[in-house]
């Protein structure tokens, strides 16, 4: 490679608090605008924060779940610049002492597992909301909603340990899959819940020092973020290419466009002019209670993973497809819970379930059909009671109605056939039906058999023991 990429990423968070950070204003989305504020969060003079103390322990439990030390002084700063939406003209943020440092994620990619440090996990309010009467580089004007204003926010800060647009996805993907799973987060990136920064720059291969990096905003969803990150690794390729140098710049990214637009050039720390909120008291967190919240921590994505695979036998892919998200994990604990079979409630899982609930766009936490109703299902197909086709149909009528599958195999009459002669009846009447298969067959055309299973199948209406239709069919054919 000519070039070496080099990036890292600020993500931002919205903690699922019911009010904001310093106020006890509602952080309730989709609000009439400017309807969940007050003095406090509008930053009217005269007016004294308070902080609400569930932030400070969600931002903790983010901490630890991301292998970080808990700093036990942390202390609030004003972090100074001017945005229409920031109606105090500074941002309450962590500056030299943030809640959490010195932390890291493993992503896997392409089969290989790479250790990405985190800088620091803290703690600070989000702004207000422009809204623009186009795009941001083309606006003719914008509206503000300060309902955002004053909500909590932890940022969790890379080191610039990432190589490529396809690890910046499979980090963010694990970011926020841990940060649903401690349940400080909904990580709804539509509604702005999880949002992210990345600093990209490139230098020669081989080479030490970095290059000029470019911050991009506006990455609104994991595919922006690989796009995003895609062109301008593209557009500083070409620029050095060139003979030009890459300008220190926040850029935005059009998503319709697919292209990056120059927005401000990159403030430094300085140009912030950071200084210690004075009207709020420094954190001191007893260890004691960050040991507590610890103990609070659930299974985290990576030790669920290796226990599915452990426990169940699982594969790596399977066992990495149901952990990426606590509620289809549980849900998969739950099936198994129920006596379902291991490897079958994963198949059903990732195909019919998974199938379902996109086409409904519902989260699996909203399947119509319950974990132990799945596990009824499996029961039934592992009994014999009923084939895997069958199965299919019968799960549609559970997810249509909600009752479970033994009442609807009993309601529709799909008991398996599994009687030989009932089944005998049949394959003769399908062999003497189609005496060119049957002459295919013993020329030695093997895919003739599987004609004659199918029609055998379809006179008894799916529900004839699929084994039992190929034995008893072989051992008539061989007596002709």
């Amino acid at each position: 490679m000519k070039y070496e990429t080099v990036i890292g990423l600020e993500v931002h968070s919205e903690l699922k608090t019911e009010s904001k950070i310093f106020c006890g204003c509602s952080t309730r989305f989709g609000a009439d605008q400017n309807t969940n504020v007050c003095p406090v969060c509008l930053g009217l003079p005269g007016v004294l924060p308070v902080i609400n103390e569930k932030v400070v322990e969600f931002a903790v439990r983010a901490g630890l779940a991301f292998n970080c030390q808990i700093l036990p002084f942390s202390k609030f700063d004003r972090k100074n610049y001017y945005y229409p939406d920031l109606p105090k003209n500074y941002q309450t943020s962590q500056y030299d002492l943030p809640i959490a440092v010195n932390g890291y994620l493993d992503i896997e990619v392409n089969g290989e597992t790479k250790r990405i440090g985190i800088t620091r996990v803290h703690m600070e309010e989000d702004a207000g909301k422009l809204v623009h009467s186009g795009t941001i580089s083309n606006s003719e004007y914008a509206l503000v909603d300060y309902n955002r204003t004053g909500v909590p926010l932890i940022e969790i800060v890379s080191e610039p340990d990432l190589r490529s647009p396809e690890e910046a996805k499979a980090y963010l993907e694990k970011i926020k899959a841990i940060l649903q799973y401690i349940d400080v987060s909904d990580c709804k990136m539509e509604e702005g819940s999880l949002r992210c920064d990345a600093n990209v720059s490139l230098r020669p291969a081989g080479t030490e020092p970095f290059g000029t990096k470019a911050e991009l905003k506006n990455l609104n969803s994991f595919r922006s973020v690989q796009r995003g990150l895609e062109y301008e690794v593209e557009r500083q390729t070409e620029l050095l290419d060139e003979g030009g140098r890459v300008i220190q710049e926040t850029r935005s990214w059009d998503e319709n466009k697919g292209i990056t637009l120059s927005m401000r050039n990159k403030e430094q720390a300085h140009d912030y002019r950071y200084f210690p909120e004075p009207e709020l008291v420094p954190i001191v967190v007893d260890p004691a209670r960050v040991e507590n919240i610890r103990a609070s921590l659930p299974e985290l994505p990576d030790a669920r993973k290796a226990r599915l695979m452990a426990d169940y036998g699982l594969s790596a892919y399977d066992a990495e497809t149901i952990t990426v998200s606590r509620a289809m994990a549980d849900y998969y604990d739950a099936t198994v819970k129920a006596g379902a079979d291991a490897k079958a409630a994963a198949n059903w899982l990732m195909g019919d379930v998974s199938k379902h609930l996109n086409a409904a766009g519902k989260p699996v936490e909203d399947c119509l059909v319950a974990p132990v109703q799945l596990a009824g299902l499996i029961a039934l197909i592992t009994k014999g009671t009923i084939s895997g086709k069958i199965a299919k149909t019968v799960f549609e009528g559970m997810w249509d109605s909600g009752k479970d599958a033994e009442t609807i195999v009993k309601e529709q009459g799909l008991v398996q056939i599994s009687d030989e002669g009932a089944i005998v009846a049949i394959v003769d009447g399908v062999i003497a039906a189609n005496p060119q298969s049957v002459t295919d067959f013993k020329a030695g055309k093997e895919k003739a058999i599987g004609f004659l299973v199918g029609q055998v199948m379809k006179q008894s209406k799916g529900r004839a023991n699929p084994e039992l239709v190929n034995k008893l069919l072989k051992d008539r054919l061989s007596l002709l």
